[in-house]
């Protein structure tokens, strides 16, 4: 029984894991987006639930989405509410275990015939198939294919129990409604899944001692036991998010509570007589699927008032909790690592809009000669936000790739890990350039007319190329990345020869040295911020091939592509031409 019972749970999470990857952190998208109103909440929960397998794992992403301010505890009700619907589906799955009759397809329904078949196919796509998608789905075969031979390894072992008085009698004492609801209640904590105490319940039916007076009980029980995953998964997040772990919890315990009074009242009056009948494998599925459609039906048009009684028990105080950012990083959602690197996007998107704002700032102040304390300490202050992003993501992601991550997942994260750096050095720059309209301001410096003409062009150029960088960051547009390149080779080219002008306008006394310094460091800034954005570009055109090499990408670009290359440069050096020397 204890080998079943350990196949059982082994193969439930196999194949939870698999239907997660297989999904690739789509349902967990759905799930964030498409939660307008309760009633698509419900639906939704209950798909997705019934997808992963999991109404612990949904409730969990619940919670983290609450906690980042995704979604909010209006929109979390009606998707915990279907969750407890969904999880009822792996009982359906294995109440086949206990299907009856000398019908071909009848036999054909029973585990004991298509899980040999499941078996091989599986055990097939694990080993030979390339495609990930075909490997994930192999595992989720074989996971069920363990599930389903644990299922029927424990309902063979705990058979002969029926002839054993004192089982029997143990069981009798599950009768009382009080003793039945603490046992499923800590079946349920201790391994935390309604869906596997559920099972092993369905398992104990085989001997036939089961009865619905018992088992409706422990079922009961079980709805109330599911909610500790997600109230230890709440354990230091935001008050919302205690607040929708502690949702989940008053669902199922009010529930509960209504459901066996009401019952029981009943039954003192009218008495059921299912209740002496003996519980098979349809009937656990049938009494666990009632329970939570009733629940969800009768709190549905009072879920504003579930959020009220949740509010009112964890209170707001006078500090009100900022949006940030950061909170996207919720370490709940590295166990789905698809939804992880979805949000490890999503932040690092606002990072290269923040970078590109603090350049684009810095390079207005430059060529405007406009700097003013407030712009200073604007810049200043982004470039510090953006330090903070480069450290979060850098941490989180780092974490992130220490779980088994699809091919596709991985690439996305080596793009983010190798661009995060470069929009942190960008910004790094962006200062930089600051400093020096800062020195020319509080030094009354001017730069001379033919040297601002240069400079304005070159900050046209560079503002071109930051454009390019971060909106091709933010689409994952290969085509718009493979237009960097040329123009930071026409930036280079710039450089060298606005450093070459000025040294001519100092040799002819036009231009002091104090001045041509400032220049200097500003034309050094404005070149290495073109690296970066070219650095960000390369690694979006290599991502699809698993490459980050940027000096081979470079060669081989210029061997392969050459006349391309060259006419597009040529272009840019046409757009961006410096006006003739006076």
């Amino acid at each position: 029984m204890l080998c079943g019972l350990a196949l059982f749970l082994y193969g439930m999470h196999v194949m939870g894991e698999g239907l997660k990857r297989a999904s690739g952190g789509k349902m967990e998208s759905i799930l964030e987006k498409l939660t307008s109103n309760t009633l698509m909440g419900v639906l939704l929960g209950a798909l997705v639930t019934a997808v992963i397998q999991s109404s612990s794992a949904t409730t969990v992403m619940i919670v983290g989405f609450v906690n980042s301010g995704i979604m909010k505890l209006t929109q979390a009700a009606g998707v915990i509410m279907g969750a407890n619907i969904g999880t009822t589906m792996t009982s359906w799955i294995l109440s086949l275990a206990g299907i009856e009759g000398g019908n071909f397809f009848v036999q054909m329904l029973k585990p004991t015939s298509f899980t040999p078949i499941l078996a091989i196919v599986g055990v097939v796509l694990v080993m030979f198939a390339k495609s990930e998608k075909k490997h994930h789905i192999g595992t989720v075969l074989a996971g069920f294919t363990v599930l389903m031979t644990g299922m029927t390894m424990m309902s063979n072992a705990v058979k002969p129990l029926a002839d054993v008085p004192e089982f029997t009698n143990i069981l009798l004492m599950f009768t009382n409604p009080i003793l039945g609801m603490i046992a499923g209640f800590v079946l349920t904590a201790v391994i935390q899944s309604s869906s596997a105490s559920v099972g092993i319940l369905q398992a104990l039916c085989i001997t036939g001692a089961v009865k619905y007076s018992a088992a409706l009980p422990i079922i009961m029980g079980q709805n109330i036991g599911t909610c500790v995953t997600a109230l230890l998964s709440a354990i230091g997040a935001s008050k919302n998010a205690r607040r929708a772990s502690l949702m989940h919890l008053y669902f199922n315990l009010i529930g509960t509570v209504a459901f066996m009074l009401v019952f029981y009242a009943i039954n003192a009056v009218a008495p059921f007589a299912f209740l002496d009948d003996t519980a098979g494998a349809a009937g656990i599925a049938v009494v666990h699927t009632t329970f939570n459609v009733i629940a969800t039906v009768c709190w549905l048009p009072f879920s504003k008032l579930l959020v009220k009684l949740v509010t009112l028990t964890i209170r707001d105080d006078d500090q009100t909790e900022l949006p940030d950012d950061f909170k996207l990083l919720d370490e709940r959602f590295l166990s789905t690592p698809g939804l992880a690197v979805e949000q490890c996007r999503v932040v690092s998107r606002r990072m290269a809009e923040l970078t590109r704002e603090a350049i684009c700032d810095a390079l207005r102040i430059v060529d405007e000669h406009s700097y003013t304390e407030e712009a200073d300490a604007r810049i200043c202050a982004l470039e510090k936000r953006i330090d903070q992003y480069e450290d979060n993501l850098g941490t989180y992601m780092v974490k992130l790739s220490r779980t088994r991550l699809s091919s596709a997942d991985s690439r996305t994260l080596s793009v983010l890990l190798h661009s995060i750096s470069d929009f942190e050095r960008i910004s790094d720059h962006a200062v930089n350039l600051v400093k020096a309209a800062k020195e020319m301001a509080e030094k009354k410096m001017t730069f001379s007319e033919n040297a601002s003409r240069e400079l304005h062009i070159f900050s046209k150029a560079v503002r071109d190329i930051v454009n390019r960088t971060v909106t091709c960051f933010l689409e994952s547009d290969t085509i718009l990345a493979k237009s960097v390149e040329p123009l930071e080779e026409c930036i280079d080219d710039m450089n060298v020869t606005i450093k070459g002008r000025h040294i001519e306008r100092l040799t002819a006394g036009d231009c002091t040295i104090e001045l041509g310094f400032v220049l200097t460091d500003i034309c050094t800034d404005l070149e290495r911020v073109a690296d970066h954005c070219s650095n960000i570009a390369i690694c979006q055109i290599q991502a699809p091939n698993d490459e980050f090499d940027a000096h081979e990408y470079l060669h081989t670009m210029r061997r392969v592509d050459r006349e391309e290359f060259e006419q597009e440069e040529m272009r840019y050096e046409e757009l961006y031409r410096l006006p003739d020397k006076a």
